[in-house]
């Protein structure tokens, strides 16, 4: 994504597409979309990508998270612009609008998160962010990487075990 945003890497970008745009599609299909409405709104979204990719800040968000985030909003723009209910998933209950205090909270947490993150192992870390992150079923996880299927389980009890004791105290 820098490689995008500081250099406009068609290259990154065709790497970035390939990534994202299949799991945006299934990301959208769930709500009820259609495949084809479903493609248009990926097409769209990572057009939008492409454009905004100044826009995107690495301390603020990682890279799927900003992307998820464009392609929420813009299902929320064409839902509303049909005139359907929204989808009770992508719903946001209206007067919940976060104050400064909550905005600083979840900034806060985030902060605590990325950096229980950067303490794991750095074998644990990769493996729960493409589980967690990347959206990977283990199977897909231990035939990307060559590892066997056991050692990836392992490696992501362990790191979440890890991260549940660092992060205890987030706990309410």
């Amino acid at each position: 994504m820098i490689a995008i945003r500081d250099h406009q890497d068609r290259d990154a970008f065709a790497k970035l597409f390939d990534h994202f745009a299949p799991r945006l599609k299934g990301f959208i299909m769930k709500s009820g979309t259609g495949a084809a409405q479903a493609e248009e709104i990926v097409q769209d979204v990572m057009l939008t990508v492409w454009r905004k990719a100044a826009q995107f800040d690495p301390h603020r968000a990682q890279v799927s998270a900003w992307i998820y985030q464009i392609t929420r909003n813009r299902q929320i723009d064409i839902t509303r612009k049909e005139s359907r209910p929204v989808p009770e998933e992508l719903k946001e209950d209206p007067g919940t609008e976060a104050d400064a205090s909550q905005v600083l909270g979840l900034e806060q947490e985030a902060a605590q998160l990325r950096q229980a993150l950067a303490n794991l192992k750095p074998e644990q870390r990769e493996i729960i962010e493409k589980a967690y992150l990347g959206e990977l079923t283990h199977q897909e996880i231990s035939a990307q990487t060559g590892l066997p299927l056991g050692t990836i389980k392992s490696r992501i009890r362990l790191g979440m075990e890890r991260l549940r004791h660092e992060l205890k105290d987030l706990k309410q």
